[in-house]
């Protein structure tokens, strides 16, 4: 086959969800799987990783049908902005509550783009702060401090 007819992006994500996909599937058999009718905690997360890997299949093989684009230069900023926001999160959400954490997260992750303005960033983490807090505490009722013991809440 011509190297020629490669799409080395599909390529390369195809290869990367079945990775990640065999990689879940063998941590979810340690946990009791179950049946469809009885599951047990290993069920959902065997079944989605199962799923990724059958996804990552279908964009492996349509790596080989479909002659992509070249692949563009890496995204160094976003993955500045991007990757450490959720690590932030879950680093703060304990001892600053969910509030700061979820504008803290949001703010980082926003400058991943170089069109975002400071303003914009500070109205855009604000607006989602105030939905995810509509959706987790009010909607849903999870329990969680709003405001955690680091600001002496």
């Amino acid at each position: 086959m011509n190297s020629q007819k490669i799409d080395t992006t599909n390529l390369i994500c195809g290869l990367l969800l079945i990775a990640t996909g065999i990689f879940f599937a063998l941590e979810s058999l340690d946990l009791e799987l179950g049946t469809a009718l009885r599951m047990g905690p290993g069920y959902f997360p065997f079944i989605l990783a199962c799923v990724l890997i059958v996804l990552g299949g279908v964009i492996l093989f349509q790596a080989f049908r479909i002659q992509g684009e070249a692949m563009g230069s890496f995204a160094w900023r976003g993955m500045l902005f991007i990757l450490p926001a959720p690590v932030i999160f879950g680093m703060t959400v304990r001892g600053l509550g969910f509030v700061p954490s979820i504008f803290i997260c949001a703010l980082i992750a926003s400058f991943a783009s170089q069109r975002m303005k400071p303003l914009m960033a500070v109205i855009l983490s604000a607006g989602l702060t105030v939905f995810s807090l509509l959706v987790f505490s009010y909607g849903l009722g999870l329990p969680f401090r709003t405001f955690g013991p680091w600001l002496g809440y």
